[in-house]
């Protein structure tokens, strides 16, 4: 009877020593995945930075080009 009772136990820590296993291998995937996750945001704050410094020098130029139309359009009402 008490063999019964052990060969049950060794089955359990078996089972057992399996799932802890198998748990062992979804957090690797899970910290693999996580790690990707961060360096894709690390990649598109980057991204974005780079996009809003473009966009700040076009709209400087934007800027400096309705100068000059507004220079060029005053020194047509002054021919005028």
């Amino acid at each position: 009877m008490s063999f019964e009772v052990f060969e049950k136990l060794e089955a359990k820590v078996q089972q057992a020593l399996e799932t802890i296993e198998l748990l062992q291998m979804e957090v690797n995937e899970l910290k693999e995945k996580n790690n990707n996750l961060y360096q894709e945001v690390a990649s598109a704050k980057e991204q974005h930075g780079t996009l809003a410094h473009e966009n700040e020098n076009l709209k400087q130029e934007q800027h400096a080009w309705q100068e000059r139309l507004r220079g060029l359009l005053g020194r047509m009402e002054d021919v005028q």
